[in-house]
């Protein structure tokens, strides 16, 4: 026996030489094919952050975009307000230094029932003006000013709706 395995032994060297070669060979190509799989891995990775980041940079420019036209509106808005505000206000004071009065165009039925009177006493008659206290016509002034104060927050209100909430 030992002069068959003498004569098998170059046979058995060949043998194992060329598994163990066959064998680094495979082990080769599969860590190649482990590292070409790493790389596609990153590579995706890489992709699906670059994509994440550039949706956060349009979000936050969205953002800013939108925080630019509520200020503009609402500065705007409140120019508006002022002015208006202030017209009023000039409006209270003329009224008050009696350099101008209020009053109101108005009309009265002289048959109807919207005004009591006596028979004998004249009436406004159609189209006339009444002139309002001191206290009156600051009241409508101070009505006024609350209607403008109330449109001016309407119109705003509107405008954020029509150019901010698009």
């Amino acid at each position: 026996m030992n002069a068959i395995l003498l004569k098998a032994l170059p046979y058995i060297a060949a043998l194992l030489i060329g598994a163990t070669g066959a064998w680094m060979w495979q082990a080769n190509s599969y860590g190649k094919i482990i590292a070409d799989s790493n790389a596609s891995h990153q590579a995706d990775l890489t992709n699906i952050a670059n994509a994440g980041a550039a949706q956060a940079r349009q979000a936050l420019e969205k953002q800013q975009h939108a925080e630019q036209a509520l200020a503009d509106l609402d500065q705007k808005a409140q120019k508006e307000k002022t002015d208006g505000i202030a017209e009023n206000e000039k409006w209270r004071a003329a009224a008050a230094d009696t350099a101008r009065r209020l009053r109101i165009a108005g009309s009265c039925r002289s048959g109807g029932g919207d005004v009591s009177r006596p028979a004998s006493a004249s009436g406004l008659g159609d189209a006339s003006t009444i002139e309002l206290s001191a206290a009156a016509g600051s009241t409508v002034f101070d009505i006024r000013a609350g209607i403008i104060a109330d449109q001016a927050a309407l119109k705003a209100l509107q405008s954020y709706v029509m150019n901010v909430c698009r």
